[in-house]
């Protein structure tokens, strides 16, 4: 049976399929006092911050790195304090524009990219898949959606990984986890995995590189429609699957034809607006990439245009929480299986006390067999709230396992099925889904099992790259995004 948002008192206006605010005056009657507390705070933790005494320094921080040399790591931060910002303050903004429309409905998320980026794999062939694949997805999702689509990589920033164990165990060898290229090396030997700051400087030169090429590719005729849409005609004529999706090819292609017709050539057919994001996780290198805008005088983390808390990250009294606090960049929070209403709310009065549209994204990543049964409830809450975030599925990190041969894999069946529940508890409710949040590569790797071209867990070790959790390969991918565009049309 359908669940409804819980309806407001007799007198006020309806929420009309998604979050609204109370009216202006019941809103400060009833918030003020306590969001004028949690904004003085915020300004207090965004002071501290400008003046080099983060506030977060004196919480308590998970998943840090134990770094033998603490005056090393103050070296590396100091200099990296003094580096250009790697995105400006006013392109936050703009993304922070975009995500309010997908708050409200009026716009979808694509947010993807690896697991953990590595210093090895930037170079212009290995990003120009990644961003090739994206553009595909995002083209086939804006035309099934009708509402734009904001793009967003996990890229330029994402060489950070919480990991659920600090050490490691091989043939009775035991040492520190892999925590990314940032941290210390994936090699498996005792120096390999000694945490290096100097690390934290790769990091930002790689995600300069990076960006500096995606920047190229999206403005400079990569990313034109046309080339796009033939690139997915390619896939369907090729693809196992390409009989279901060929309908939505012909569509696409008769509007495209239309519009050249008409003689439509508007810009945003040859360029596209391509945001950058990863995972807060290092502390001290996010801090030392914090700027003062010039504009407005308030911080931004200038590593990346967005950034998100982990599940394993966001405790209300910890560091993370702290330091997103006296940003103003989008935020992203992931929520787990776990999540109760009331940490949900908890959230959303921590980090946006001010109710920003565009402030605040919720990524759940629940798992497939979980998502009908615990997402409905803090939907419901939050809506009833008056808050206004926006609903992204992560359908990977709660769909994990390991087959025999050892290898860490994801079924593409399950991935598909908890997008499937998340949309079908947001038409159940009322709401908007806003998007999903996706590990995935532009290679031809098998790490992941299942898809139109079925890849089965025998094939695994053929292309298995990753250097952390599996990805969806090019053509996984490219299938999901059809899928999910029926999903949208239904």
């Amino acid at each position: 049976m359908a669940r409804t948002v819980p309806q407001p008192a007799p007198g006020r206006p309806p929420r009309v399929g998604r979050a609204s605010h109370p009216p202006a005056g019941d809103c400060c009657r009833r918030t003020a006092p306590r969001n004028l507390e949690r904004v003085t705070e915020n300004a207090q933790q965004a002071d501290s911050i400008s003046n080099g005494s983060a506030v977060w320094e004196s919480l308590p921080a998970a998943q840090q790195p134990d770094y033998p040399d603490p005056e090393a790591l103050r070296a590396v931060t100091e200099d990296l304090k003094g580096y250009p910002p790697l995105v400006f303050a006013g392109e936050c903004d703009q993304l922070r524009e975009r995500m309010a429309a997908v708050a409200r409905g009026e716009a979808f998320v694509l947010q993807g990219g690896d697991c953990a980026e590595a210093f090895d794999q930037v170079g212009a062939d290995q990003i120009r898949a990644k961003l090739k694949t994206l553009l595909q997805m995002s083209a086939v999702l804006t035309y099934a959606a009708a509402v734009p689509v904001v793009k967003i990589g996990r890229i330029a920033g994402q060489y950070s990984k919480p990991r659920s164990k600090p050490t490691e165990t091989r043939n009775g060898v035991t040492l520190p986890s892999y925590r990314g290229d940032s941290v210390n090396g994936a090699e498996f030997t005792a120096e390999a995995r000694v945490p290096d700051p100097e690390r934290l400087r790769r990091m930002y030169h790689a995600s300069a590189a990076t960006l500096n090429l995606v920047r190229g590719f999206t403005t400079g005729g990569y990313a034109d429609l046309h080339q796009v849409h033939a690139w997915n005609q390619d896939f369907v004529r090729s693809s196992a699957s390409g009989q279901r999706y060929e309908a939505l090819a012909r569509e696409i292609d008769n509007a495209l034809r239309f519009m050249k017709a008409c003689g439509a050539d508007p810009a945003e057919f040859h360029a596209v607006e391509f945001y950058a994001s990863h995972e807060a996780l290092l502390l001290a290198y996010e801090s030392a990439l914090t700027r003062t805008d010039s504009r407005s005088g308030k911080l931004y983390d200038v590593s990346g245009h967005m950034v998100w808390i982990g599940e394993r990250t966001r405790q209300l009294d910890g560091a993370h929480v702290a330091f997103a606090a006296g940003i103003q960049n989008p935020l992203g929070v992931k929520l787990g299986p776990a999540t109760t209403p009331e940490e949900a709310l908890a959230l959303i009065e921590r980090l946006d006390p001010e109710r920003q549209p565009g402030r605040l994204t919720f990524i759940t990543r629940m798992g497939a067999d979980k998502i009908r049964d615990r997402l409905p409830t803090l939907v419901e809450k939050v809506t009833a709230s008056g808050a206004q975030v926006a609903w992204v599925c992560d359908p990977m990190h709660g769909n994990t396992f390991e087959a025999a041969s050892g290898h860490k894999t994801r079924r593409f069946d399950d991935v598909l099925d908890e997008v499937k529940g998340f949309f079908e508890v947001h038409k159940q409710l009322g709401t908007h889904p806003g998007g999903i949040h996706v590990e995935l590569t532009g290679d031809d790797v098998t790490e992941c099992v299942g898809g139109g071209d079925e890849i089965f867990v025998d094939d695994l070790h053929q292309r298995y790259e990753t250097a952390c959790d599996p990805r969806l390969n090019r053509s996984q991918s490219l299938d999901l995004a059809f899928l999910v565009a029926e999903m949208y049309r239904a």
